[in-house]
């Protein structure tokens, strides 16, 4: 099981009654809520092409490296993922970072991630990409941001 295609997506949403409903529409928000999400690691594959966002049948298993993060009234949270191709293009790395941090901070933890990847498996990377998504929760209500990167089989 191999993917051959990817699209990057994000969300934030608010509510007054619990955290578990600001994610699910933070999911409603990035267009992936009516899937069931296995989390995967960081390998994009050589012939693997990223796409515009699909709608995904209901119930469908959809594996993801996803960045999620929660939060409570008066906090700034971020998520993000950022992904790149080895320059050889025999297949690339995708990492995920969240927290209360401004989107400059998100992806220069991102960036550095990326880089440490790739130093360790001994390749270099063409150009870096991103997608973040950055929510300051308003007083009596939970947050939550997310950040996917959804392989398409």
């Amino acid at each position: 099981m191999i993917p051959r295609e990817f699209f990057v997506t994000s969300g934030k949403a608010v509510s007054s009654v619990s955290a578990l409903n600001a994610f699910d529409r933070a999911l409603t928000n990035a267009g992936i809520a009516q899937c069931n999400l296995v989390q995967v690691s960081s390998i994009l594959p050589p012939e693997c092409r990223e796409v515009a966002l699909r709608a995904m049948p209901a119930g469908s298993i959809t594996h993801t490296v996803m960045a999620r993060i929660d939060g409570s009234e008066g906090m700034t949270i971020s998520a993000g993922v950022a992904w790149a191709w080895e320059k050889g293009r025999r297949y690339g790395l995708v990492v995920e970072a969240q927290g209360q941090m401004d989107h400059k901070s998100l992806k220069a933890t991102l960036e550095w991630k990326l880089k440490e990847m790739a130093e360790t498996r001994k390749i270099e990377l063409s150009d870096i990409n991103h997608r973040t998504d950055l929510l300051t929760v308003p007083l009596r209500n939970y947050g939550c941001v997310v950040a996917a990167l959804v392989y398409l089989l």
